[in-house]
């Protein structure tokens, strides 16, 4: 449904309970014909709506550029612009992850296991899709694509809410892709993107049981918080990524200041940053790395250990093992080899990533096996943690939760199963 109402209207002019319940309704209708879509039909949804995006770069790009204006003048932190920020090469990105989308094999109809009982019923377990998805994120106007894409390739409708931060952009965005469905004979309603910014949208979003099957936001700390405190729908989410990389006494010291120095710089503002260093005690070039990442221009937060190292490092307090900086920051603790390390992770991380550098394969193989997050790493940087690094194709976020979906969550995560039971008369005793 295209709901005639400008993109940040206020809220007294809106009855918001009704607003979703519509876009519920046509949601709900639009996941049905998804259901059933053949798996060509979807590819051709997203390879005409990467078309429509390179093709519209410029205007793209333009209403970027109004989001980056109010950024600039609301005072917006570094990080943060900079998930907000789209360029050329960006816009490029976003059309092709959802091209290597449409090229995923497709979950729907996949039998996961089969089975024949003693008495002659044949039974077996099949992807289906979720339903209706309502997807909550801030920022990164590249989620508008990716999430809708990963959405209608597991055959499920999805109803948007971006931050109002980036709302030219992701409107710009979205009109492209729905114009793709659309052009591929599916429902234009297939992805929707809520029409304005009021927070009282997302409060009716997250009461709407019967219409939403599953909610899953993508943000700070306080968006998912209160995703997670309010909702009557089912969310599937993950908090924060206090991410850890552990350098044990036996890492290579080339091959862990440049995986360091990677996992946190490479982009701060990415959820699979690192934001604390463990060194253990035993590493014979702890100064060496921690100089590398100062002279990297990360300010270092450490304890009185890691202070030792050089006088550029500022004491940290009790909050910085529990805080995800999205920044050049990084806390630095050193600890009592591996038990130190894993002490501390099972204290401090929101099992999102972890990661351990070291050359000694036991205690590699004990770190992967007790530090209980979603990824688990042995020499390998924190920022591998997507679903693109994973040959997932793009992901709708990352799950740190136990139940249904855990890690990346891209086209399987999206899509749960039903038994299938075929008799030849069977009556039960």
């Amino acid at each position: 449904m295209d709901v005639p109402l400008p993109l940040a209207a206020p809220m007294r002019d809106i009855d918001a309970d009704a607003l979703i319940r519509a876009m519920g309704m046509s949601a709900r209708a639009a996941a049905a014909t998804l259901a059933m879509a053949p798996t060509a039909q979807k590819a051709e949804a997203l390879t005409r709506a990467a078309a429509l995006l390179r093709d519209r770069s410029a205007d793209i790009l333009a209403a970027n550029a109004q989001d980056i204006a109010r950024a600039d003048a609301s005072g917006m932190a570094d990080a943060m612009r900079d998930r907000l920020r789209l360029d050329p090469a960006r816009v490029e990105g976003i059309a092709a992850a959802l091209e290597a989308v449409a090229a995923l094999d497709d979950p729907v109809g996949r039998v996961i296991d089969a089975s024949e009982r003693p008495n002659g019923l044949k039974l077996s377990r099949v992807r289906v899709p979720l339903g209706v998805i309502g997807i909550i994120y801030e920022s990164r106007p590249n989620v508008t694509a990716d999430a809708g894409a990963l959405a209608l390739m597991a055959g499920n409708a999805a109803i948007l809410r971006g931050g109002s931060e980036a709302r030219a952009s992701n409107a710009a965005i979205h009109t492209a892709l729905a114009d793709g469905i659309e052009a591929a004979g599916l429902p234009r309603d297939a992805v929707q993107m809520i029409p304005t910014s009021d927070r009282a949208a997302v409060g009716a979003l997250l009461r709407a049981r019967g219409l939403v099957d599953i909610i899953i936001p993508r943000g700070g700390k306080g968006l998912v918080a209160r995703v997670q405190d309010e909702a009557s729908v089912p969310v599937l989410a993950h908090l924060d990524g206090i991410n850890h990389s552990f350098v044990h006494a036996s890492a290579d010291p080339a091959m862990a200041e440049a995986i360091v120095v990677n996992a946190k710089l490479r982009r701060t503002g990415v959820c699979g940053a690192t934001e604390t260093v463990l060194l253990d005690r035993g590493y014979p070039a702890a100064v060496a790395l921690v100089t590398a990442l100062l002279d990297a221009g990360c300010a270092l937060r450490g304890d009185p250990e890691a202070c030792a190292l050089d006088p550029r490092i500022a004491p940290a307090d009790a909050t910085d093992w529990d805080t995800e900086y999205l920044d050049a920051i990084c806390s630095v603790r050193v600890v009592d080899g591996l038990d130190g390390a894993l002490a501390h992770i099972a204290a401090h991380a929101s099992h999102h990533t972890d990661a351990i550098i070291a050359e000694d394969a036991v205690v590699a193989e004990r770190f992967l096996a007790e530090v209980d997050s979603a990824i688990v790493m042995w020499n390998a940087s924190t920022q591998f943690a997507d679903g693109g690094e994973f040959g997932l194709g793009a992901e709708i976020g990352i799950s740190t939760g136990r139940l249904h979906a855990r890690g990346p969550v891209a086209l399987e995560g999206l899509t749960t199963y039903k038994w299938v039971v075929r008799g030849t008369g069977q009556a039960r005793p």
